[in-house]
């Protein structure tokens, strides 16, 4: 009897046993229910969900991301049914009953137009892995109004997103930062229209940078601060300015509402250095100053903020010597100048540095006064002449035509070799065009200067002919000099060309008729030898009894008479 309530049926052809496991079987396969945590063992969490049975879940959907286990007994939770076992136990998960609350939520957000909350976890091809409950994807064009640049700082942060499109079956979303950013921003522009002046002086982030200028947020507008309104000074480009990112002071210099174009203005916050430069650096004045830029032609000193003067390279140093500014001042020196002019219109500063150092030319005329003999080593050699090392940046030249009274030298190379050590004699200074002059064929008496006496008109000389040419003959008369016999004064018969009458080497005698120190020439004749006229031959007798004593012309006559016996 005790057994019998077991097998007794019901009115429906059920027992009551049949009807007891129907009561506490609660739960579908594909449900999501509550499940409380009623044992946490080594390898599975046991969950009671009202069912007949417990159900299990694997330990480790609750790790965490250290690794640790986070669950104790007692938590509730919702979870999904996975399946009933033969034997009766029940197989569940707490993630994918997230996972079906999640995608619910996905749905509903999306239809609501609202925002989701997510965590950045990684980056991915094409942007980033957003954790939104389950793994989401923002594109690169979705993050941000604009690129960013540091992609791993965001790795971490929590934003709002929106919902741009999801697929279930495919386990897809696609996420947007952007589009809550663009409907923040379009509501700040509208309120910035009713507000923004002329004149006003705002706070923005720099946004972008170009080569003529900065884009400035200014918290719903963007406005563009130009390359010149950047600074009083020179900018070399605005990236040596600021950076994006960068949150500045500007001035609203235009607003053009039909347009909704804003433009800014960095250096009208302070007043124009220029204006006052004349009282400030006057000419003449000693300044410090900043090294900021090297060019070619010089190096541009930083005197204040938005005031830079070049120092042209000539007014560098007192040395002649070709040296790039590089090699005299570095990037980021502190350096003393000189002002050397100033031109406010313009805004241009010369300056100065070697007026800081004492000119040695100063002391050229007193050191080296001219007629003085010097020593010092060839450092150049050109086509017009030598260039010698006097002191530190003071050279002398010795022009090609003060290397020799007599030689014909086409080259200074010929003679001369660079670092070779020289004399020479100072010919003039020119201290206003830094000029020394100088000469070595000066350190010897010029040799026609003599010569005017030595070969005076008349003089009857023998020399070795040197060169034959169509319209004369020249003749050596000694080392350095040479006289010319030209063509008419070879004979009294008339020659065409010497060239066949005459060779090099040979010597021959010959009368000056004419002398010049001056044009260094001096003009012979064969003619004159023999066809001497009645008035030269007197002149001569005349200047040779100038030497013996006083006769008279009868002398003379029987001299001649005398000669032409002897010559019949």
């Amino acid at each position: 009897m005790g057994n019998s309530t077991d097998t007794t049926a019901t009115a429906g052809g059920e027992s009551f046993a049949d009807l007891f496991e129907q009561s506490i079987q609660v739960a579908d396969v594909g449900e999501v229910v509550n499940g409380e945590v009623i044992a946490v063992g080594k390898d599975y969490v046991l969950v009671d969900i009202g069912d007949k049975s417990e159900g299990e879940i694997d330990i480790n959907e609750f790790r965490n991301e250290e690794g640790e286990i986070e669950v104790k007994v007692g938590d509730t939770f919702e979870v999904f049914v996975e399946k009933r076992e033969p034997e009766g136990g029940i197989k569940l998960s707490r993630e994918r009953a997230i996972g079906i609350k999640v995608w619910e939520e996905i749905a509903r957000v999306q239809e609501a137009d609202e925002t989701i909350s997510g965590r950045i976890d990684s980056r991915v091809k094409g942007g980033l892995s957003v954790d939104i409950g389950v793994p989401a994807f923002l594109p690169y064009s979705q993050i941000d109004l604009r690129p960013v640049r540091d992609l791993d700082a965001l790795i971490g942060e929590t934003f709002e997103f929106k919902i741009l499109k999801y697929n279930r079956r495919r386990n897809n979303v696609v996420i947007s930062r952007r589009a809550i950013m663009e409907a923040e921003r379009a509501h700040l522009r509208e309120e910035m229209k009713g507000t923004l002046e002329e004149g006003q002086i705002l706070t923005g982030s720099v946004t972008n940078i170009t080569d003529y200028g900065v884009f400035v947020d200014l918290g719903g507008m963007d406005g563009l601060c130009h390359i010149t309104d950047l600074s009083w000074g020179r900018v070399s480009h605005p990236s040596k300015m600021f950076k994006v990112g960068d949150e500045i002071q500007v001035k609203v210099l235009k607003y053009d509402q039909e347009n909704d174009k804003v433009s800014l203005g960095v250096k009208q916050l302070k007043s124009d250095p220029w204006e006052t430069i004349l009282q400030r650096y006057p000419v003449g004045a000693k300044v410090p100053g900043k090294v900021v830029s090297i060019t070619d032609y010089g190096a541009f000193v930083e005197l204040e903020e938005g005031v830079e003067g070049l120092v042209h390279i000539s007014e560098m140093s007192w040395s002649k010597k070709s040296r790039h500014p590089s090699k005299i001042v570095t990037v980021g020196d502190a350096v003393e100048v000189v002002v050397l002019n100033v031109d406010p219109e313009a805004k241009r500063i010369s300056l100065g540095m070697k007026q800081l150092q004492p000119n040695p030319w100063d002391m050229v005329a007193e050191n080296y006064p001219v007629g003085s003999i010097i020593e010092g080593k060839v450092k150049n050699i050109t086509d017009f002449g030598i260039f010698i090392g006097i002191e530190e940046g003071i050279d002398g030249l010795i022009h090609v035509s003060d290397l020799s009274w007599t030689e014909r030298i086409k080259h200074p190379g010929e003679k001369y070799a660079k670092g070779e050590t020289i004399q020479a004699v100072v010919l003039k200074i020119d201290k206003e065009n830094e000029r020394f002059s100088l000469g070595i064929k000066q350190l010897q008496p010029d040799p026609w200067e003599a010569a005017v006496e030595k070969y005076a008109i008349g003089t009857k000389l023998t020399g070795k002919i040197t060169n034959v040419t169509e319209f004369g003959v020249f003749v050596e008369l000694e080392e350095g000099i040479e006289g010319l016999i030209h063509v008419s004064e070879l004979s009294k018969e008339k020659v065409e060309t010497p060239i066949g009458l005459y060779n090099v080497g040979d010597e021959l005698e010959a009368r000056v008729i004419n002398v010049s120190a001056r044009d260094r020439k001096i003009g012979l004749s064969i003619k004159a030898l023999s066809g001497e006229s009645e008035e030269a031959r007197v002149e001569e007798y005349k200047q040779k009894q100038a030497k013996s004593g006083p006769s008279t012309l009868g002398d003379l006559l029987k001299e001649e008479m005398n000669r032409e016996k002897e010559g019949a």
